[in-house]
C-alpha cells in the first residue's frame, strides 16, 4: 500500500518557472526562445533584466550573448513577452533602441541586460 503511494511521485514534473534576480517568472519555450511571464506595474527594462537573468544564469550562455524581442509590439494586456537568442526570430521594430557602441539591430548582451536593467527589489512598506 506504501508503495502505490510513492508511485505518483516518481513521475516527471513540469518543469518549474525560473524566477530571475528581480522576482519575474521566466520559462524555456523552445530552444532559442525566453517567455516572461506578465506582472502588474512592471516596466520593459524588467522585462529584459529576467531575460538577460534567464540567459546567463539557467541556459548558462556568456555575458555577451544578444538577446532580441521576439514578440511584436505592441503586447496586448495581461500578456507576457517573449524573447528569443535567434537573430532570424526577433519581431522587427519590437527591440531596443541603440546610441553608440556594438549592433544597432535592437538587441542587448545578456550581460549589459543585467547589469543595466536589473534593480533591487524595494518592498514596500506602509507606515
Amino acid at each position: 500500500m506504501r508503495l502505490l503511494f510513492l508511485v505518483p511521485l516518481l513521475a516527471p514534473f513540469p518543469v518549474a518557472a525560473f524566477t530571475a534576480q528581480n522576482g519575474m517568472r521566466v520559462t524555456q519555450i523552445g530552444p532559442t526562445e525566453i517567455a516572461v511571464a506578465h506582472e502588474l506595474r512592471r516596466d520593459d527594462s524588467d522585462y529584459w533584466c529576467a531575460a538577460g537573468d534567464f540567459a546567463l544564469r539557467v541556459l548558462d550562455k556568456p555575458g555577451k550573448t544578444r538577446i532580441w524581442r521576439a514578440s511584436p509590439k505592441p503586447r496586448k494586456a495581461g500578456e507576457g513577452i517573449v524573447f528569443t537568442l535567434d537573430p532570424a526570430r526577433k519581431a522587427e521594430g519590437a527591440g531596443l533602441s541603440d546610441f553608440g557602441a556594438g549592433p544597432n539591430d535592437g538587441s542587448i548582451a545578456g550581460g549589459t541586460a543585467v547589469g543595466s536593467y536589473c534593480r533591487p527589489m524595494m518592498p514596500f512598506w506602509a507606515d
